[in-house]
């Protein structure tokens, strides 16, 4: 069949963790569909990394559909390679129907029901579609960064690789996310003068009484609470991660430490003007508020811990290492910075989906992955349904529910194969 005539009951966009999770469950139910990547499998996860990346959760919670983690670390945290041999390995271990190179141009409905897609293959029809490309498209870069000298080397999360491929000089990381925050490590412990704009991402302690925080937070059910039943509504989703890295075992990234060792903190960049960037005054608020944030989680874990009379070990806590001083610099002057590394997040890029399933700030509409268009679904978006879809651990539950969705809507029944 070539692509031109081609028709799926069912067609997956992506084929990252979130698509090959739907194609399993649509295999396990003798669903015929077609899995469609631009790129590669794992492409973001291949290309898009740094070199010292690593997982910030715990192995163990890599539980795909009938593949859980297999290798002799379930504690550990897998680095870049290893991720993309388990997703490579779960894609063969039910010979995952993805037609790679193939970049999806437009999706729109047809007809009284159905989709087209205009892709660089030629033209496809389905029955129903899964949105599987994730939330993380476009890297948010601000205005000003235009206004940079052309000497000055920018790059953002996604374009970053390792110390060595930037010039010499001073570095500024604008953003504490996971990323900003890992990226001021690597480059921090390869002996780079790091200046980083500190932003209002919360942290978490990697360990503590005893176990790492993931585990703790598991057992407590934290990763299946609806976004539903979430205090912060659909707000949670909005939010940014907890910055922690699971790199040498696993450990805390405390900012105030690298501070006091050197590198140079400031508060959010609000402005360059006159070849200096300029910062809010905001440092010592933002690191009293992510702490805050890992000191009640740690509260969370003591009243467990009590209510259920588990042994564990008293563990301390320790004053900050560091605050920063009353005249903690307000600029940076640009001279000094060879290179600036975006770490601001990421937008959300569907131009090319032509369904009516959108809000005013163009985020997708729907209520555990299905949309208000009938026959069209997204999957592997953060907080789809809890807090663990955005992760290994529940992208596979996310995908059964849909798939149960699209076979309940079929004309003839759908038994299980196998």
């Amino acid at each position: 069949m070539t692509p031109a005539s081609a028709h799926h009951d069912v067609v997956v966009i992506g084929a990252g963790q979130a698509g090959l999770a739907t194609s399993w469950w649509l295999t396990r139910r003798g669903i015929d569909h077609v899995v469609l990547e631009r790129h590669q499998v794992a492409f973001a996860w291949r290309e898009q990394r740094w070199d010292s990346f690593c997982l910030v959760t715990p192995n163990w919670q890599c539980q795909l559909p009938e593949w859980p983690y297999r290798g002799d670390d379930p504690d550990g945290f897998m680095v870049k390679s290893d991720i993309v041999s388990y997703l490579d390995g779960f894609a063969a271990s039910f010979d995952a129907p993805v037609r790679v190179g193939v970049d999806v141009h437009t999706l729109a409905p047809v007809g009284r029901g159905g989709f087209v897609l205009s892709t660089s293959a030629g033209t496809m029809q389905a029955d129903a579609v899964v949105i599987a490309t994730g939330g993380y498209h476009t890297p948010i870069v601000p205005r000003l960064a235009e206004r940079l000298p052309g000497r000055v080397v920018q790059l953002t999360v996604d374009q970053y690789r390792n110390p060595d491929q930037l010039p010499p000089g001073d570095v500024l990381i604008v953003g504490t996310g996971q990323s900003g925050a890992q990226l001021s490590e690597d480059l921090h412990l390869a002996g780079r003068q790091v200046h980083l704009s500190v932003g209002t991402a919360p942290r978490v302690a990697r360990f503590y009484r005893g176990r790492d925080c993931v585990a703790w937070l598991h057992d407590m059910g934290q990763y299946e609470v609806p976004i539903t039943e979430h205090p912060m509504g659909e707000a949670a989703a909005e939010r940014t991660n907890h910055y922690v890295t699971g790199r040498g075992g696993g450990r805390d990234i405390d900012l105030r430490r690298f501070a006091s060792e050197g590198m140079r903190l400031y508060g959010r960049l609000t402005s360059l003007e006159n070849d200096r960037f300029g910062f809010d005054d905001d440092l010592t608020a933002n690191l009293d508020g992510a702490d805050a944030v890992a000191e009640g989680i740690k509260d969370l874990i003591d009243r467990w811990i009590t209510t259920n009379d588990i042994s564990a070990p008293v563990e301390e806590r320790r004053p900050p290492v560091w605050q920063p001083p009353p005249d903690t610099p307000r600029t940076l002057d640009v001279s000094g910075v060879s290179t600036v590394i975006w770490c601001t997040g990421f937008a959300r890029d569907y131009r090319w989906v032509r369904l009516p399933m959108f809000d005013g700030r163009g985020h997708v509409v729907h209520r555990r992955g299905v949309t208000g268009v009938e026959d069209a679904y997204v999957v592997g978006l953060p907080w789809l349904h809890t807090w663990g879809s955005g992760r290994f651990a529940s992208v596979g539950d996310d995908a059964e529910y849909l798939t149960s969705i699209i076979a309940a809507r079929r004309r003839r029944p759908v038994s299980l194969a196998g």
